[in-house]
């Protein structure tokens, strides 16, 4: 964590700077920078702090497995950071982090080796209602409205972070570790859980992680009464089976705001609450989330 005691990935570069043609003559760049990633050890499902350091830096961007970064400045004025993450169906292995940094018409580039390393999931089996495993015909249309409905609210984040501080579990009550299960439904069809289930009693409030706009609040086929928020820059959190709504499509929520009640609508077993964090199509670990220290970045 930032200015905490927990491991950090420091990674120490030669910038090279790449001029405009207008220029007559190259200026050597040799100074190193130190580029941070939290947690140091990078894993498949967790969410990553990014923090670069370019003195004078106009804007920061950068590249990450075929996804682009967009780094806003922290509050110290000198520091750059990304909220990104890997999600849990990531490929392990090598890969290479590439931050471009702009100081007018120059450009100044820095690659970032990343060893990305497997995160440990188990299998469970789970019996629930056969429509939610094999959809009827008019189920199909239903699930396919809701894919656009999702589509359009994946579509279009913020441009700059609407987030404030560390994100918080979104309800009181003990939290199961299901993020990466691999799960059988009715011994047919297999997936991976997504998100974090919370062992939430039938209308227990629900709180907004994080501050953001809601960019969806309506009830979904297999979500059931969902509440998406966008936190920006690609980053989200999906509140699902809720038995209430408490909030509207478009509204500013602040962190700790009530966006609903706990139920079991959509395709569950029992009362609870499935919350999930998405950045640019990943999945990540809410618990990961949690542990980060973003109370010094904005």
């Amino acid at each position: 964590m930032i200015g905490a005691s927990s491991p950090r990935l420091t990674v120490l570069l030669v910038l090279t700077a790449v001029f405009s043609p207008l220029q007559f003559h190259a200026q050597a760049v040799s100074a190193s920078k130190a580029a941070t990633l939290t947690p140091s050890v990078v894993e498949t499902g967790s969410p990553e702090l990014i923090r670069v350091t370019i003195p004078k830096a106009q804007e920061v961007t950068g590249e990450w497995l075929g996804k682009k970064l967009s780094f806003f400045q922290g509050s110290d004025g000198q520091s750059w950071y990304a909220l990104t993450g890997l999600d849990v169906e990531s490929l392990i292995g090598p890969s290479t982090l590439k931050i471009e940094a702009r100081h007018g018409d120059d450009v100044s580039h820095l690659d970032v080796p990343i060893e990305i390393h497997p995160a440990k999931y188990r299998t469970e089996r789970i019996s629930v209602a056969p429509r939610f495993v094999e959809p009827q015909a008019e189920d199909m249309k239903q699930i396919e409205i809701d894919s656009q409905l999702k589509a359009q609210a994946f579509g279009a984040s913020a441009p700059n972070p609407l987030w404030h501080g560390n994100f918080r579990a979104p309800v009181i009550a003990a939290a199961t570790d299901s993020f990466g299960v691999r799960r059988m439904y009715n011994g047919k069809l297999a997936s991976i859980h997504k998100g974090m289930d919370f062992r939430a009693h039938m209308g227990t409030p629900v709180r907004a992680g994080n501050s953001g706009t809601v960019v969806l609040a309506h009830r979904l086929y297999f979500e059931g009464n969902c509440v998406i928020i966008d936190h920006g820059l690609g980053l989200y959190t999906v509140s699902m089976h809720l038995s209430r709504i408490d909030v509207r499509l478009g509204q500013h929520v602040e962190t700790g705001q009530r966006v609903g009640l706990s139920g079991s609508t959509g395709r569950v077993t029992g009362p609870h609450l499935h919350w999930a964090v998405r950045w640019e199509g990943a999945y990540l670990d809410p618990a990961k989330l949690f542990k980060l220290d973003l109370s010094g970045v904005r």
